[in-house]
């Protein structure tokens, strides 16, 4: 919900509340308190439905690309926005794998459908600012079997990396090597009439300017 593109797909409800209150998009950051820099190929699995069990939902997975800023200092209580860029060490590729069934369907809160095993493979690299001209002009984007479904830039995030930081930090104490998640452009699988969900046996590829790309391949629950 971070890119403004995002917001346009999103409900009106959802649109208004943003920009009476800016903040709130700060709900969606999801903040990953042990980074994994995992190797070229990950996979994630899909939870297949409980027999017996009605309440469980149908399994929904989705995909987001989004752009990791990765902590390099103990960092809390910035003084400045311009303060937020000494505490980066880099930025990576993410894949915020959502289960949608667990966020939209089990009495809420975002977080849940974003914390199953395997979910948010990182990397392949962690590229540090120096490499990086301008991480507010970056392309990204997202396929899945083959066909296109995400594409945007960071130039349309609502919130800039450095903005969010200094935000995060005025409500808790971030660690070197912690990893927050910004966000995705439009394209994901519930924005979709009917929606499209991920199904075992699907492969991923993304990638994010000079970030590096992934291929990551679905698979069905152990």
């Amino acid at each position: 919900m971070i890119f403004r593109e995002h917001l346009a797909t999103s409900t009106i409800a959802d649109v208004l509340w943003t920009l009476v209150s800016p903040s709130v998009a700060f709900a969606y950051l999801t903040v990953w308190m042990v980074m994994a820099l995992i190797g070229l190929l990950i996979t994630a699995r899909c939870r297949p439905r409980r027999q017996g069990d009605p309440s469980f939902p149908v399994p929904a997975p989705d995909w987001e690309v989004a752009l990791g800023i990765v902590i390099g200092r103990r960092t809390s209580y910035l003084d400045s926005v311009e303060e937020a860029k000494d505490a980066i060490a880099g930025y990576c590729v993410v894949n915020d794998v959502s289960e949608r069934a667990f966020q939209l369907e089990r009495g809420g809160q975002w977080s849940k459908g974003k914390s199953a095993e395997t979910f948010n493979p990182a990397g392949p690299w962690l590229v540090t600012p120096d490499e990086i001209p301008d991480v507010n002009d970056l392309g990204m984007w997202l396929d899945v079997n083959g066909v296109r479904r995400q594409t945007g830039t960071t130039k349309t995030m609502v919130f800039d990396p450095y903005v969010v930081v200094h935000h995060l930090s005025q409500f808790m104490v971030l660690e070197p090597g912690d990893l927050i998640n910004t966000g995705t452009p439009p394209g994901v699988g519930m924005g979709f009439t009917p929606p499209i969900w991920l199904q075992p046996g699907d492969v991923m590829e993304l990638g994010i300017e000079r970030l590096g790309s992934r291929r990551q391949h679905v698979l069905g629950a152990r």
